[in-house]
């Protein structure tokens, strides 16, 4: 049976495998019937791409509140001009990173005032939420070491921070996992991606079928 008119996002650390499940969960989706639309964050428009360079470059010299301002600039404009339409059209909207990024690494990693990264969401995103958010949970070392054979030794701004953000990171993850156990899938990324696989399409078949 198709799946129609559902937000999923999958979130986690640096290297936790984010897009190869994206496109695991896109292949079974669209076997089963499915319209979907992969997206990642930032991106999916002009604007977002653009400001991804700018986010992503070890260049960038950003304030963390600049950062952050940035991040829900990216989102405003992805939920109205892609996300929304999408949705009301029947689409199965996947997005790699969303609302719970924001949380986790500006206000978790970068020590923001989560309520103001809260209201910066609300201000992106009006009432739009995710139907489920699967967060991909490994210990930050290994994530970073995935990440530095993906990127061929040429880390982006955030994977050249040091241990204890990404474990704040990590740790503000599971208080949101722990926050909205309705909402949040917590899989461990330590298992075989195609393991990883298997448990999100068992939940995504229990929860929308």
């Amino acid at each position: 049976m198709a799946i129609a008119g559902k937000l999923i996002t999958l979130e986690g650390g640096e290297g936790a495998g984010k897009s190869t499940q994206l496109a695991l969960l896109t292949q079974q989706l669209e076997a089963h019937g499915s319209k979907v639309l992969k997206l990642r964050e930032p991106g999916g428009t002009l604007l977002g791409e653009r400001l991804r360079e700018v986010l992503k470059s070890p260049q960038s010299k950003l304030e963390p509140t600049t950062e952050a301002c940035l991040f829900a600039a990216c989102r405003a404009q992805l939920v109205g001009e892609v996300i929304r339409p999408a949705l009301a059209q029947g689409s199965v909207v996947l997005c790699d990173r969303f609302i719970d990024s924001t949380v986790a690494y500006q206000a978790g990693g970068r020590g923001l005032d989560r309520t103001l990264m809260e209201a910066l969401n609300r201000l992106a995103c009006g009432s739009l939420r995710p139907d489920l958010t699967v967060l991909l949970d490994l210990d930050p070392a290994q994530g970073l070491g995935r990440a530095s054979v993906r990127d061929q030794g040429q880390p982006d701004r955030f994977e050249v921070l040091q241990d204890g953000f990404h474990q704040r990171v990590r740790d503000f993850y599971h208080n949101l996992a722990r926050e909205e156990p309705q909402r949040f899938l917590v899989l461990n990324a330590h298992q075989p991606p195609e393991k990883v696989a298997q448990q999100i399409w068992h939940e995504v078949q229990r929860r929308f079928s």
